[in-house]
């Protein structure tokens, strides 16, 4: 009898620490969206895009000015004069091409920089709030999680917002 006591006393207090658990949920697209830092980062990435566009352009626009010429004078050019503008078509179609990979891996890592630290500051701030409120978990409502009770778990978005001076 007694152990059936003191097992029904154990059962008992897990039962009320597991239901005393708080669980949150947030939705960090919405927050991100609405921080002044991701508008920022979103418009100095679009220039600097537009800028690695414009000047793949001015390289592709040479590269068939050069072209047009060189097919409009082959057949009267010397075998020599011929295979030296070959080569230098060759070698500004190779630069047009290393050009178009360097503005690619410049462009991911200044987007990556930009966007590490604004996923910083709200990390920062989920923490914080989890912390304030005794949460166990705080999951993220678009991570792929099937189900999300929203009886059970408190959605702390609007927290997160406040304690990033949002609205």
């Amino acid at each position: 009898m007694k152990k059936f006591i003191i097992c029904a006393f154990c059962a008992l207090c897990g039962f009320t620490t597991a239901s005393a658990q708080k669980f949150g949920h947030l939705d960090t697209q919405s927050i991100i969206q609405s921080m002044p830092e991701y508008t920022a980062a979103t418009t100095e990435l679009e220039k600097l895009a537009k800028q690695y566009e414009d000047d793949q352009k001015a390289m592709q626009d040479e590269m068939q000015k050069k072209v047009a010429a060189y097919e409009k004078e082959a057949e009267t050019l010397p075998k020599n004069i011929k295979d030296r503008r070959e080569q230098e078509l060759n070698e500004l179609y190779t630069r047009l091409q290393e050009s178009v990979k360097s503005n690619q891996t410049a462009f991911q890592q200044a987007q990556q920089e930009k966007l590490q630290a604004i996923h910083a500051k709200l990390l920062d701030a989920i923490k914080a709030v989890g912390q304030e409120g005794g949460y166990v978990y705080i999951m993220e409502m678009g991570a792929g999680i099937p189900y999300i009770s929203t009886t059970l778990s408190t959605d702390v978005t609007a927290q997160v917002k406040a304690k990033l001076g949002l609205k």
